[in-house]
C-alpha cells in the first residue's frame, strides 16, 4: 500500500479523526512514522489533560503496520500485548515517532526462518511541546512466515534430497 494512502486514510479513520489523532509522516520505505494528539474538549480527561486511553489509541497501530508493510507480504505480523506507563499530565499537542531499523527487520526474519514464532517488544515516547515524556508505551509484536511459505521452503528442501 501507498505510504501517503494509508496516512491519509488513518487520518479520516474514525477513531482516530475523532479523537484528535493525526498523522503527520509515514516514509516511503515504512521505516518512520511520526504520530500527534491534539487536546480538544472532547479528548480531555475529568481534569483536563490528555484522556489515556487517547494516549494509547495514538501509538496502537504503528509498530504493527510499519512491522507488516517493511517486511513483506511473506509474514503474520500481529500485535500481541501492550503497556503504557503515564509519566505525567499531557497537555497541549503531544507526538510520537516510531523508527524502524533494518536491524530489527533482519532479527525478525532470522527468528522466523525455520516457521518459529517471534515476539519482540518496542519502545515509544509520547513527548509534548517541550520535549518531556508524557507517558511510554511498550508493544509486543508476534511475527511469523505464513503457512503457504512456510510450506514451500519445505517442499524445496525435500525436493533437493
Amino acid at each position: 500500500m501507498n505510504p501517503t494512502l494509508l496516512r491519509h486514510g488513518l487520518n479520516l479513520w474514525p477513531p482516530f479523526l475523532f479523537s484528535g489523532i493525526h498523522v503527520s509522516a509515514i516514509s516511503d520505505d515504512y521505516r518512520h512514522a511520526r504520530v500527534e494528539l491534539r487536546m480538544r474538549p472532547w479528548n480531555r480527561n475529568y481534569v483536563g489533560t490528555h484522556f489515556g486511553g487517547s494516549l494509547f489509541a495514538m501509538t496502537d497501530p504503528f509498530w504493527m503496520l510499519l512491522a507488516m508493510q517493511a517486511i513483506g507480504p511473506d509474514y503474520v505480523v500481529w500485535d500481541k500485548a501492550g503497556t503504557i506507563e503515564f509519566v505525567k499530565p499531557g497537555r497541549g499537542t503531544v507526538h510520537a515517532r516510531f523508527d524502524l531499523d533494518d536491524a530489527v527487520l533482519d532479527d525478525l526474519r532470522a527468528a522466523t526462518a525455520g516457521g518459529d514464532k517471534a515476539l519482540r517488544w518496542f519502545d515509544t515516547e509520547i513527548l509534548d511541546e517541550q520535549g518531556e515524556v508524557v507517558a511510554r508505551v511498550r508493544k509486543q509484536l508476534y511475527v511469523r512466515l505464513k503457512p503457504r511459505v512456510r510450506n514451500a521452503g519445505e517442499a524445496s528442501v525435500r525436493g533437493s534430497d
